[in-house]
């Protein structure tokens, strides 16, 4: 290539120039504007200077040329070979400064190495897990686990090892697998403290929509492989045991179970809000409250026998356990010489023993009352440890209408286990109902004239010692 001089004003002539200007500008006194214009003047000046300079360096550098010549013969074809370092576009590359991707880490497999033939890619966000980490430890003494977890490391190791075949999930090529142990405890930490999944999110080093997801997968787990074990109606051997137990108590023979029903706060739902309108709670509170129910019997020791999850909050007591399986239960014949005892808000059957409510009651009638009393406290004080042990069920629900009962059927589920397992709850966590029973009349239930007499029956035995 060759340059041709341009005809630019050299630094002597710019010189000149800015000195007839100055010259000029003293001799007339001109005002402030002029000097702003040779201002500027001197600043272009200074900018053709460069380019003179650059131009010069131009001329002084050659620059390679090269010619293209086409192949001789239809076989031969050009030879592009831009990264041999001896070409001529390398070498004039060569002074170029390329920016290079730093390669991605691999994750290190279980057995310490880089997954053999291939290399796993992270893709998720890299998380704090220090607060898991120490729990999941030998370091984390058992009072800390269990005020964290409700329970102790024993136990917890049990649930793990129930669910290990049924949420244990392999590695894939893009990231790790959580391992079994983290996926139950954020599921139970989640349920006994109802913290939010912010919170989750932080203390567990995972995200905020895949601790939600464990959660739910979790429950869905304890739903299906636990609760056959652990919640299950008692066979005839273990009903002998119970009534002997629930006898030695309040002295009424033949009682199987404690009946209780509570409710569980929620969002008022899109569809059919007015079904779970509490209308109770409403006017305790003063703000409108919507609920759905869980009727659970239970065992002298407060273990859940029988539940019967997801009816309406404006529903009564007497409604839903016409619509359990306990009901069903009963009327298929699986349920004769037992007794069921509930209160005031149950009706009177040949299976279900309830206290009196009409007014001026007789001396037995009374001390039946005051026995009655004694076993549906047993259930109404389990639930008083369900909802004290798992806190999400203190505050209204953020879980999804379709969803919640296979949360609160995990939470009755983990309930038994800690009281099989003898875990005894902090006395701080105690947590008090305020469930309020709508009294039933006598006019108003279809009693059987058999029933009436088998509960003066007994009313008359307990007075009387027989």
């Amino acid at each position: 290539m060759e340059i041709t001089s341009i005809p630019f004003l050299n630094s002597e002539e710019y010189s000149y120039f800015y000195s007839f200007f100055q010259d000029t500008d003293t001799d007339n006194g001109n005002s402030l504007n002029k000097r702003r214009k040779l201002d500027e003047f001197d600043e272009e000046s200074n900018s053709l200077d460069e380019i003179l300079n650059t131009i010069e360096v131009l001329n002084d550098h050659e620059i390679p040329t090269s010619k293209f010549e086409p192949p001789t013969s239809k076989s031969e074809t050009p030879n592009w070979d831009f990264e041999n370092p001896g070409s001529e576009i390398a070498d004039c590359d060569r002074g170029r400064v390329r920016k290079t991707r730093n390669p991605t880490p691999e994750v290190p497999t279980e057995d310490g190495g880089r997954g053999g033939g291939h290399q796993r890619r992270l893709w998720v966000k890299e998380r704090s897990k220090g607060w898991w980490k120490y729990h999941n430890s030998d370091q984390c003494p058992d009072d800390e686990f269990r005020k964290a977890f409700r329970m102790s490391k024993s136990t917890f190791n049990m649930i793990c090892d129930e669910l290990d075949s049924v949420i244990n999930k392999k590695d894939t090529m893009l990231r790790m697998a959580i391992p079994v142990r983290h996926r139950v405890a954020v599921c139970i930490y989640r349920l006994a403290t109802g913290d939010p999944l912010r919170t989750v999110s932080t203390l567990f080093g995972l995200g905020i929509s895949t601790c939600h997801k464990l959660v739910l997968e979790v429950c869905a787990a304890i739903g299906t492989v636990l609760m056959p074990k652990f919640v299950q109606w008692p066979d005839q051997e273990r009903v002998k045991e119970i009534k002997t137990e629930f006898r030695s108590i309040s002295g009424i023979p033949d009682v199987c179970g404690s009946i209780y029903t509570t409710h569980i706060s929620i969002i008022a739902p899109k569809t059919s809000p007015e079904a779970y309108f509490n209308k109770k709670h409403t006017d305790r509170n003063q703000k409108p409250s919507y609920s759905t129910t869980v009727q659970g019997v239970v065992d002298p020791r407060g273990v859940f026998t029988d539940i019967c999850i997801g009816y309406p909050g404006s529903m009564p007591d007497e409604r839903i356990l016409e619509k359990s399986a306990l009901s069903h239960r009963a009327n298929m014949g699986l349920l004769k010489n037992t007794w069921v005892v509930g209160g005031s808000g149950y009706p009177l059957k040949d299976w279900m023993l309830v206290p009196y409510t009409h007014q001026n009651l007789t001396w037995s009638q009374h001390s039946f009352n005051q026995r009655v009393g004694e076993l549906t406290k047993i259930g109404k004080e389990a639930f008083m440890r369900l909802k004290g042990r798992w806190g999400c069920l203190q505050k209204r629900s953020e879980v999804k209408l379709q969803e919640l009962p296979m949360v609160l059927g995990a939470c009755c589920v983990l309930h038994n286990i800690c009281e099989m397992n003898g875990e005894v709850m902090d006395v701080d966590l105690r947590f008090d109902l305020y469930d309020d029973e709508v009294v039933l009349g006598e006019g108003s239930r279809d009693i059987l004239v058999k029933s009436l007499q088998a509960r003066d029956s007994i009313a008359h035995n307990l007075l009387h010692g027989v």
